[in-house]
């Protein structure tokens, strides 16, 4: 039988990484879900109040521009996240003024 001597102490220390790597993953994530919502809620609070005629919709998380053509606003919002740049879209149709 060989010596086994240190195994339980390497096993413990692959399983430490596992869970650090799978937390980490995890965070990652949640992270990524909130910048992606933030991104929802920037583009569709800015093509509405663009839509109604009240201008001046502040995003500080990333990027937001605001296009109007053929009578619907189109905002659009994006995020840098943990794992790459999110985007998202918003249309309405203008109201009159």
């Amino acid at each position: 039988m060989a010596d086994q001597a240190g195994s339980v102490t390497v096993e413990a220390a692959v399983g430490v990484a596992c869970l650090v790597i799978v937390f980490t993953a995890l965070v990652g994530g949640a992270v990524t879900l909130a910048g992606y919502l933030a991104a929802v809620d920037a583009a569709g609070a800015a093509a509405r109040a663009h839509a109604i005629g009240v201008d001046g919709v502040q995003f500080d998380r990333g990027s937001l521009t605001v296009r109007e053509s053929g009578g619907v606003v189109t905002a659009t919002a994006t995020v840098r996240a943990p794992i790459g740049e999110l985007t998202a879209q918003a249309a309405y149709p203008v109201e009159y003024r």
